[in-house]
């Protein structure tokens, strides 16, 4: 995702209008990048937008796992599926029987 050039703001224009751009942070729920110097040195963000961030993150991060797994399953590697539901039963306390 790009940031969109509107999103551009300068450090102190947001010192200066702090609600306003408090209220289209939450409104939009996109980033803002903010300058100093004409330099981009920090992205600010609703938290709202910050937390769907954390867990698109945690979702894609599953999926790389299961991902990976497959492909290892595929390939025949790792234990065979009875001796890892037999050890993940045990770990757990679960009884199979």
């Amino acid at each position: 995702m790009a940031i969109e050039l509107a999103n551009i703001q300068s450090l102190s224009d947001f010192q200066r209008n702090t609600r306003t751009h408090i209220r289209k942070l939450k409104k939009s729920g996109k980033p803002v990048v903010l300058t100093v110097n004409g330099q981009a040195e920090i992205v600010v963000q609703s938290s709202a937008a910050y937390q769907k961030l954390l867990d698109d993150h945690e979702t894609l991060q599953s999926i790389r796992s299961i991902t990976r797994g497959l492909d290892q399953a595929a390939r025949g590697e790792g234990p065979p599926i009875r001796e890892f539901v037999e050890e993940l039963a045990l770990k757990h306390g679960v009884s199979l029987k």
